[in-house]
């Protein structure tokens, strides 16, 4: 999640364990402090952009490691704060719960968090609540807020700040559900379940809970498609994309591809524009503004070369995207500007055969 979201997370955090004993506003500001620490993972340098993008939400993020230095940043909290001296456990278990927090509420976002580095490499992203949403992060800011303006810990707070942990935790929940609930309208517009995509996820378009963005992966092609929660899906179309797939043969041996295909759990398209091979995770961000791609090798006249990874910009939006999602969480189902040319009416898989391109061989 984005750095303010987690100063409000961790500073709620830090007051609940905290607060009655060093006073609401230094508890906000240890917690707050605190919930950034696993995001510092960021200032190692890489050389590589793909590891850095790969490797990033590792050991800080793992519940072990956070376990193994609790004791270092508690011990360090209980000499600063004299209040804390005789509480060692509750000062652990404030800094422990800040920590793991933070990287649980990473893994319920799509990017992925290695929950349980070393002992289990893979990361674990349910994709169910944006990178970014205020309905979630509003809640914990207010707590903030009225923390930072309190003097001493009053029942009035106690209560607000039940409140607003309550809130945005019951606001997470709801997401979990509602991708639930998209996962099964999506089967029912794609069609027979028996014949379906090879793999298929949901994830929230910006800001909300309530309009998803589902990408099923099938063979040469994806489909995005967009539903609601609520409401009809009698109109949702099918916005049927090339895949590239059939360019992975040219990239064999590429260690650059290997990554990108297993952090993406195989939701990737491969472009080859202008001789340079260009492979986007499917993931974040709305085609054709993938926010993290990276060009990988070239085509030449021996062959196709490695290439040291760059990064590409993927751009963070297209023309029109406000006004469509605007007019979509209404509940107006309109195109979206940016993939009209590839909407397809009709958004069974059994009728989208022959509707994507198919790569020429490299």
């Amino acid at each position: 999640m984005d750095t303010l979201t987690q100063v409000a997370l961790g500073a709620g955090v830090g007051l609940a364990v905290l607060g009655r004993r060093i006073a609401p506003r230094k508890a906000a500001l240890v917690g707050g402090v605190l919930g950034i620490v696993p995001d510092l993972d960021v200032l190692v340098g890489f050389d590589d952009p793909i590891d850095a993008f790969v490797l990033h939400r590792g050991a800080s993020h793992s519940l072990i490691v956070q376990a193994a230095v609790t004791p270092l940043f508690g011990e360090v909290l209980m000499r600063v704060f004299k209040d804390l001296r005789q509480r060692r456990m509750a000062t652990y278990i404030a800094v422990y719960l800040v920590f793991a927090t933070h990287a649980l509420l990473d893994a319920l976002t799509v990017y992925g968090t290695r929950l349980l580095w070393p002992v289990w490499t893979e990361a674990v992203g349910t994709g169910s609540v944006f990178i970014i949403d205020p309905i979630y992060t509003v809640p914990l800011l207010v707590a903030l807020i009225w923390a930072l303006c309190l003097g001493s810990w009053t029942p009035r707070f106690r209560t607000v700040l039940t409140a607003c942990l309550a809130v945005s935790t019951a606001y997470l929940a709801w997401g979990l559900v509602a991708q639930q609930i998209v996962y099964g309208r999506a089967a029912q517009v794609l069609g027979d379940p028996g014949n379906g995509p090879e793999r298929m996820l949901a994830t929230p378009t910006p800001f909300n809970t309530l309009y998803w963005k589902v990408i099923a992966v099938d063979d040469e092609r994806y489909v995005n498609l967009y539903l609601p929660v609520f409401g009809s899906t009698g109109s949702v179309v099918a916005y049927v994309h090339p895949r590239g797939a059939g360019l992975a043969g040219c990239l064999a041996g590429v260690e650059a591809l290997d990554k990108l295909a297993r952090f993406s759990d195989g939701f990737y398209r491969i472009d080859l524009h202008e001789g340079e091979f260009v492979v986007s995770d499917l993931r974040m961000g709305l085609t054709p503004n993938y926010v993290f791609r990276f060009a990988i090798a070239k085509q030449s006249g021996d062959g196709v070369r490695p290439i040291p990874p760059e990064r590409r910009d993927g751009g963070r939006g297209a023309p029109g995207d406000l006004e469509w999602l605007f007019a979509n969480l209404s509940g107006e189902l309109t195109l979206r500007p940016a993939e009209a040319v590839a909407a397809v009416a009709d958004a069974r898989l059994s009728t989208l055969a022959g509707s994507s391109e198919t790569w020429a061989a490299c």
